[in-house]
């Protein structure tokens, strides 16, 4: 690849994990029905509305867990207690359900494991070969391990994911404060990083961060959308930047 497709002065690309790196959004988002449902089922009975795909693009794709839970549960005026972080999978707390939902995440996971796009793995190799910085910049606390599971840890300079932001006290998307993290921890000004991302919050989170370029990745039909949220240009792969097609 001798161009890949991003502003001359571009010098880093931070990147969304789920949807953007891995086949795993389709996941993810399995997951979330599966306990939203089971959720809203037991405490609505005959009234019970299922939690459906809009439901996830708007309220949950690319936040942190309990961020999601308290979101979606809003846009049903649902209230819950907070409950702590190790709370069970079958507590009635935000806590509680954002855990049961990574439950069922992990046992998908296992049964299925992790896919990679290959195409954006050979973007990511081609961007550093041309000297530019990486970063994986995501709300999942099991990032680490999924990267891992690819062969792909190596790929990124920098890691920004649940239990980093966690750690550092970062809000999660759609506040651009792990983006702007990811950036600092690679000696990059905003301005000259381009952000990669598939979900609203993402964008949202690349537009109030004023980074230099924000890629949307569409994988499932919202071209739109992303453009509304913030994007510079929208692709439905990585294969689609530069002159390596």
């Amino acid at each position: 690849m001798t161009d890949p497709g991003l502003p001359d002065d571009i010098l880093a690309c931070l990147f969304d994990l789920d949807g953007v790196v891995t086949k795993t959004a389709v996941v993810h988002a399995a997951a979330w029905k599966e306990m939203f449902d089971a959720f809203l089922r037991e405490r609505d009975g005959d009234a019970f509305r299922p939690f459906t795909d809009a439901d996830y693009d708007e309220y949950v794709d690319g936040r942190p867990r309990a961020d999601g839970v308290r979101t979606f549960l809003a846009s049903r005026d649902v209230e819950l207690p907070e409950g702590e972080r190790d709370d069970p999978p079958d507590a009635r707390t935000v806590h509680g359900l954002g855990n049961r939902k990574n439950e069922l995440l992990l046992a998908k996971i296992r049964t299925d494991g992790v896919e990679a796009y290959d195409t954006t793995l050979r973007y990511l190799a081609a961007v550093r070969a041309r000297g530019l910085r990486t970063a994986i910049v995501s709300s999942s606390a099991n990032c680490r391990d999924v990267l891992r599971s690819i062969g792909a840890e190596d790929l990124f300079d920098v890691r920004i994911d649940g239990v980093v932001a966690a750690e550092r006290g970062l809000p999660g998307k759609p506040e651009p404060d792990t983006f702007l993290a990811a950036a600092r921890d690679l000696g990059v000004e905003p301005s000259r990083a381009a952000v990669f991302e598939d979900a609203l919050a993402g964008m949202d989170a690349g537009r109030a961060g004023h980074f230099g370029y924000v890629v949307g990745v569409d994988r499932v039909g919202q071209a739109d959308a992303l453009y509304a949220h913030g994007a510079d240009r929208v692709v439905t792969d990585l294969a689609e930047l530069g002159d390596d097609k």
